[in-house]
Parts: C-alpha cells; sequence; structure tokens
C-alpha cells in the first residue's frame, strides 16, 4: 500500500523555542526523521510524505511519526490518505513511471 500523509502540531508544547515566524520545520524533521529510519520506500515534498509497505508497517510508521510530533504542540494533526493495491509493490516509483510515459505519448 501507499500512504501519503502529513503530521503538525498545533498549540504550545515541551519541545518548542523562541519561534516568532510560527514554522514547524522543526516538528516535521522529527516526524521525517522517524520515516527515514523505517527503511520503508519514502519521498517527502513540501505538503506530504509518501510511504509505501504492508497495512502494519506502514501505520505503524504513522504512529511514530505522530508521536514524534507530539512534544511541539498541545493537539497535532493528522491527514492521512491511502492506496490500497494488495499484491502491488515498487508502486512509489511505477505511478510517478506511468505518468510520465503517458506525457511522454501525449507529446507525439
Amino acid at each position: 500500500m501507499l500512504i501519503a500523509f502529513s503530521v503538525a502540531p498545533s498549540g504550545v508544547g515541551s519541545a518548542v523555542a523562541e519561534n516568532p515566524d510560527a514554522s514547524v520545520h522543526d516538528a516535521v524533521a522529527a516526524a521525517v526523521a522517524v520515516v527515514r529510519a523505517s527503511g520503508l520506500p519514502h519521498r517527502t515534498t513540501s505538503m506530504f510524505t509518501e510511504l509505501e509497505g504492508e497495512w502494519d508497517e506502514v501505520f505503524a510508521v504513522v504512529k511514530a511519526a505522530t508521536e514524534a510530533v507530539l512534544p511541539f504542540g498541545s493537539r497535532v494533526s493528522l491527514v492521512l490518505k491511502a492506496d490500497i493495491r494488495p499484491g502491488r509493490t515498487g508502486e512509489i516509483d511505477g505511478k510517478i513511471e506511468r505518468l510520465e510515459q503517458a506525457l511522454e505519448r501525449r507529446e507525439d
């Protein structure tokens, strides 16, 4: 399965230092560090992190990433989208490759 998720704190938490621009990059970095340590195929963009694996393993990573953000706020927001295709692997890159091929065919 593929999931795309975004996790962010709100409110004031114990790990928040002076932060005049209200940026959440330190909290996001804590979550992304968890994803990278998981060893699962992943990609982080400006808005979401994509992760590929089996149901239990990807949701364990999302839970751990969410817990990593907890110290940065009094609450945490989690947005998650899943593409569940049993028996498929390599889709984190495969979907993009098929899209690029379709775009190339349109240019011909």
